[in-house]
């Protein structure tokens, strides 16, 4: 019985840190524009995909097909900046808004024009059979995705607090008036937002494909936890996305274990709905004060 408790407590780890990943993609946006880019999901689509068409084709070793498929996919983050949010005239939050729904329907519809409609998989990083832990099998690929989030965290919260760029974005979210102010460009920092957002999605959907396959359709669910797990976090807190990310996850996977997997969706959103009812600033964050790290 202990055994499966912590075979739930170990699938929920690695599957929220594919939302937590998310979840930062949301809120990296959201802290410099306070838009809520609904395309985030796409990305770990793209990205995964775009790593199963690398590694199928060319014969390069794994890290040089991952690099590739994460520029790749940054590089659309920020031609989607480029050609649709920048070109507008002080639009609107809730036209910005719109407009990420737009581009979130049309990168499944080039996902599928390019992919299809089949479900793929990817080989695991590493080979070799599941570990046992206290009567749990754990995959050596759910250590990498453990691993590659944990890093990917500790390097984002240096990158914020100790990099110029990183302090120039932190800036914008602060006071984009002031930026401008002090001679920092805007602009650049919006577009360094949308093509980090989406190298992080695509991280988080090339590390989870080789234990879950990916197909064209998955990006709106993604999407759908990660905004649950940012806003669980406080909408903009770096570290409320990551703490309700793995707390989304595992509550997802306690319910699929001990009540029934038809609940494995849902789950997302009554968390959604229960945070925003009683704590609509989430766990730790405050929508009156652009919540940050």
């Amino acid at each position: 019985m202990f055994g499966h408790f912590v075979q739930y407590v170990l699938t929920g780890l690695t599957v929220g840190c594919i939302y937590a990943l998310i979840a930062l993609g949301f809120n990296i946006i959201y802290n410099v524009t306070e838009v809520i880019n609904f395309a985030q999901g796409e990305f770990a689509v793209w990205g995964a995909l775009t790593m199963v068409l690398l590694v199928t084709h060319l014969k390069l070793p794994l890290i040089l097909n991952f690099l590739i498929a994460v520029a790749l996919v940054s590089f659309i983050g920020a031609l989607i900046y480029l050609l649709t949010i920048k070109p507008m005239k002080r639009p609107s939050v809730l036209t910005m808004i719109v407009v990420t729904i737009a581009l979130s329907i049309i990168l499944k519809g080039g996902a599928m024009f390019i992919w299809g409609k089949d479900p793929f998989a990817l080989e695991p990083f590493s080979s070799g059979p599941p570990l046992h832990l206290f009567g749990a099998s754990v995959l050596l690929q759910s250590l990498w995705v453990l691993g590659i989030t944990l890093s990917l965290v500790i390097a984002l919260s240096l990158y914020f607090r100790k990099t110029i760029w990183g302090k120039a974005m932190v800036a914008c979210s602060n006071n984009p008036l002031a930026a401008r102010l002090v001679g920092i460009d805007v602009n650049k920092m919006i577009l360094g937002s949308f093509a980090l957002s989406a190298a992080l999605g695509a991280v988080g959907g090339i590390i989870i494909t080789p234990i879950t396959l990916m197909e064209y359709d998955r990006g709106a669910m993604l999407a759908l936890k990660g905004f649950g797990a940012a806003v669980m976090g406080g909408l903009g807190s770096f570290y409320g996305a990551v703490i309700a990310g793995f707390s989304l996850g595992l509550l997802e996977s306690l319910a699929t274990g001990y009540l029934s997997s038809s609940y494995k969706d849902g789950i997302a959103l009554l968390v959604l709905l229960l945070v925003l009812f009683f704590k609509p600033s989430g766990l730790l964050g405050s929508l009156t004060t652009s919540p940050k790290q």
